[in-house]
């Protein structure tokens, strides 16, 4: 995601640092039927204007996010435990992305719609501003080594990318199991002047009933591993966070 500069709106992010590498790896025979099956009915392409959401669900709701759903499993409880609401996930990984895909046409669920594509790209081109409820983004690489610190999705630049396109009192819901990286999240939202933590200032959230509990969280909390949220909400009109630069 980009990191210098907060994007045009309405232009590609173009020579940036990418906050992850794509690493395409093999697609299951389910994965690649799914696919096939269903990319068709809720794949979304990048395209060149902008379009309101109701065109690519057909009905007008509440609309969050997921950035880096991974293989989905947060996405899809939420989007069924939530069926009145339209989900949109963004993922790089197109094995996820077929498994996802998978479920959804085994489970029957129908308000979540996918995008295989970098997401600052699909900000930047095809989803309108003011027009999301919330963001999620659950688990980002942690780049833990220092060096590649700057390639950690969460930066100063991507807050006030997102400011764009979040309403007010609208949520950005963010959640690692690196402290490190936690603390940084907590710095970036907690200086962003677009977003108020939901807790008092500088606490983290405790995990709410809408971040689904995953499998992987399971086995790290047998193993005492830590996981941090921060549940920050939009503060200011769309309006305002069009004059970042």
């Amino acid at each position: 995601m980009s990191h210098e500069t907060a994007p045009e709106a309405t232009q590609p992010v173009r020579h940036r640092i990418k906050s992850f590498v794509l690493r395409q790896g093999r697609l299951s025979k389910g994965q690649k039927r799914a696919l096939e099956t269903y990319w068709p009915r809720f794949g979304c392409e990048r395209g060149t204007e902008k379009r309101p959401l109701e065109t690519l669900f057909g009905r007008t709701a509440p609309t969050f996010l997921e950035i880096g759903f991974g293989m989905g499993h947060s996405l899809m409880a939420m989007a069924q435990a939530r069926p009145d609401e339209n989900f949109i996930g963004i993922e790089v990984h197109k094995p996820g992305v077929g498994a996802l895909l998978k479920d959804m046409g085994e489970a029957g669920v129908e308000n979540i719609r996918l995008f295989n594509d970098d997401a600052v790209e699909v900000l930047a081109t095809t989803l309108p501003e003011n027009s999301l409820a919330g963001v999620y983004v659950f688990f980002p690489d942690p780049w833990h080594k220092k060096r590649h610190h700057k390639r950690r999705l969460i930066q100063p630049a991507f807050l006030d990318q997102l400011a764009r396109f979040i309403q007010p009192g609208g949520i950005l819901h963010m959640a690692t199991d690196w402290e490190d990286y936690a603390e940084q999240m907590m710095t970036v939202a907690t200086d962003s002047p677009w977003f108020d933590n939901s807790q008092p200032s500088g606490q983290f959230t405790p995990r709410p009933d809408s971040r689904p509990l995953t499998k992987f969280e399971k086995r790290g909390q047998k193993l005492g591993h830590g996981v941090w949220d921060l549940v920050f909400v939009r503060n200011q009109s769309p309006a305002d966070a069009s004059s970042v630069q």
